[in-house]
């Protein structure tokens, strides 16, 4: 599993781009921010196509499900991995997932 970085690509089910914001600036991989724990989660959505009446776009990622390292921690808040997997606020509800596409990282691993 790889490292994720603020570089990733993480995507809603229906294609929308998560917006990376990292919340820690002095662990890198080429230069570029390694997301922790809560990094990937209330972040914006733009230009999920998921619209029209009644239906809601992804807007927001919600908590993160699975993809937080269990054993490699910067500044005691985990890793994130490129098994990353959440929920969005898109509708239908508690069904749409956003998922690491591209880690943006080819050089660091860790096995959970």
């Amino acid at each position: 599993m790889k490292w994720v970085t603020a570089k990733a690509v993480i995507k809603c089910a229906h294609d929308g781009t998560v917006q990376n914001i990292p919340s820690q600036h002095w662990v890198t991989v080429e230069q570029v921010e390694v997301l922790v724990e809560n990094d990937p989660e209330g972040r914006d959505i733009t230009a999920c196509p998921n619209y029209g009446p009644t239906i809601k776009p992804c807007v927001k990622t919600l908590k993160v499900a699975k993809g937080y390292s269990l054993r490699v921690r910067i500044d005691n808040k985990p890793v994130v991995l490129d098994t990353l997997d959440g929920l969005t606020d898109g509708t239908p509800p508690g069904v749409v997932h956003y998922t690491c596409r591209d880690p943006a990282d080819k050089f660091v691993e860790a096995d959970q």
